[in-house]
């Protein structure tokens, strides 16, 4: 069918209009029980399906927008939903500023003072995103473009940041096989380190991730970061540390930071993330490094000027927010053990594997999908038969039928029963509908 342009921008005007609060790249589930595909608008084009389903982590859609009277919504997608704090928000309303592209931010300055002596390396730098931390970290590393860096196949930096590093650096990642752990095999690692010859990219970073996002929060060993140090230093690479959640391994392994990151040149820290901050990463190493990220900072447009306002709430993230950390890991140990002891048929958790903020469970059962399951968490059901309508938000892998949950400074106590709560009555009734599967299969 014939589809005009004037036609085509009505229509994109009005879904606009409608749908966004401004014009972007918008992914949007929208009511999920009546169209169970994600609907993927774009100014340009409609994305694949799966696509969608991949990117969906970062996308709005997650609150169910049914409401039948009071309802307690816990939102468990991620810790980047977090709000800043009382205290928080009077620090940046009374925060002293400057102008910190001219390095006269006083506020920034401290900020990045204070990481700097956290991390136990010779400086910091503030950034407005943990992504363009990450690949100024990576650029400033392999300075000479047509490098390349080494990484797990399961991680932040290349699933998630768009390949940056690639697209905007002009760096060469390499995979190795993430184990469940979240550590590689270091042997797999040095058979891939590649040096002079003239047909190759030539090896200069190997990139670590703590704690380890899609192996379920999972916190690397000492032991194995030791290693990862000994063979950089072999054959002389340097180590990035994707620290998106480092205070949460550092409470998990009852350590300093500065600890973990002996055996790393450089790590990016986020502090929008169980930290609480609503902006902001910081990135610390030597101090040419730093340098070099400055640079790289200005251009990719990170360059903020009186930007003391956002890292005021950064100060108390690395202070106040970190003490608080062992609560979410304690939050998190509750509900997965609760799920545990849930109907196998159901679900299956290894708990073994919850050493932080994040709970990644798997789906056993085939009567429905993660997506569905997580629906049927944040949709109302008058036979529930709970005293509040509790709604439960959490992120689906259809995938690998794994379903991921994480706590956060919004996430009460009374809200991990709430939580466990909503969970027996979902459980239940996917067991009476696997029941009802298996009796038509006979």
């Amino acid at each position: 069918m014939f589809f005009s342009t004037s036609c085509s921008r009505i229509l994109t005007s009005t879904l606009h209009k409608t749908l966004f609060t401004r014009k972007a790249h918008i992914i949007s589930f929208i009511d999920r029980g009546r169209i169970p595909l994600p609907l993927c608008i774009s100014t340009r084009r409609i994305l694949p399906v799966q696509l969608c389903r991949t990117m969906s982590m970062y996308q709005g859609g997650g609150l169910n927008s049914q409401d039948d009277g009071a309802v307690h919504v816990i939102d468990m997608r991620s810790d980047t939903i977090t709000k800043p704090t009382p205290a928080m928000r009077q620090a940046m309303a009374n925060a002293e500023v400057g102008d910190d592209v001219y390095g006269e931010d006083p506020t920034v300055n401290a900020l990045q003072e204070k990481a700097a002596e956290l991390f136990g390396m010779e400086a910091a730098l503030f950034f407005p995103t943990g992504t363009m931390g990450n690949l100024c970290s990576v650029m400033a590393h392999c300075w000479e473009r047509g490098s390349e860096m080494l990484l797990g196949d399961c991680a932040h930096i290349l699933i998630y940041e768009q390949g940056g590093s690639a697209q905007l650096g002009g760096i060469h990642p390499r995979t190795v096989r993430n184990k469940p752990d979240g550590t590689f095999d270091l042997e797999e690692v040095e058979s891939k380190v590649r040096t002079s010859d003239p047909h190759l990219p030539i090896t200069r970073l190997i990139c670590v991730e703590n704690t380890q996002n899609i192996c379920g929060g999972r916190v690397l060993p000492l032991s194995f970061l030791k290693e990862v140090r000994s063979l950089a230093d072999k054959h002389k690479l340097l180590v990035h540390m994707d620290g998106a959640r480092l205070m949460n391994a550092a409470v998990s392994l009852n350590v300093p930071p500065s600890e973990i990151l002996q055996y790393c040149d450089s790590v990016s820290m986020c502090l929008s993330k169980g930290l609480g901050a609503p902006v902001g990463s910081v990135v610390g190493g030597k101090k040419d490094f730093i340098a070099r990220c400055v640079r790289l900072r200005k251009v990719l447009g990170g360059g903020m000027r009186q930007s003391g306002i956002l890292a005021a709430a950064g100060l108390l993230a690395i202070t106040d927010g970190a003490a608080r950390l062992h609560q979410d890991h304690d939050n998190a140990r509750i509900i997965a053990e609760g799920i545990h002891g849930m109907d196998p048929s159901v679900l299956h958790i290894d708990l073994d594997t919850v050493q932080s903020n994040i709970i990644l469970y798997h789906l056993v059962s085939h009567a429905v999908t993660p997506s569905q399951f997580c629906d049927m968490l944040n949709t109302y059901d008058p036979k529930d038969d709970l005293d509040v309508n509790i709604r439960v938000v959490m992120f689906p892998f259809d995938l690998g039928r794994s379903i991921r949950c994480v706590t956060h400074h919004h996430i009460t106590a009374e809200d991990v029963q709430l939580v466990l709560k909503k969970f027996r009555v979902v459980v239940d009734r996917v067991a009476a509908m696997t029941g009802k599967s298996a009796d038509k299969k006979q």
